[in-house]
């Protein structure tokens, strides 16, 4: 599969990659897809997943935590998942 056979899946939202996603895993579902269209929409699907992983991953570095004082004041933030 050409990388570039998917490159609009590259400017999709969170939202609508999911939902193109979600469509595809029901479709693949019903068998009703004839084999040549299931290997097709199944790459797509593929492009869609490492799509959403990568927002998601962008999304969850962005998350920060606020950093108390002794006294309950902020002091800072620090990323979410620090050790």
């Amino acid at each position: 599969m050409a990388d570039t056979a998917h490159d609009d899946v590259k400017t999709l939202n969170f939202e609508a990659a999911l939902e193109q996603l979600e469509g595809i895993v029901q479709k693949l579902e019903s068998g009703r897809a004839p084999l040549a269209e299931s290997i097709a929409i199944y790459e797509r699907g593929e492009a869609l997943k490492a799509h959403c992983e990568m927002l998601l991953k962008t999304a969850e570095a962005r998350i920060e935590k606020i950093t108390l004082s002794r006294e309950g004041k902020a002091i800072g933030t620090e990323p979410l998942d620090a050790q």
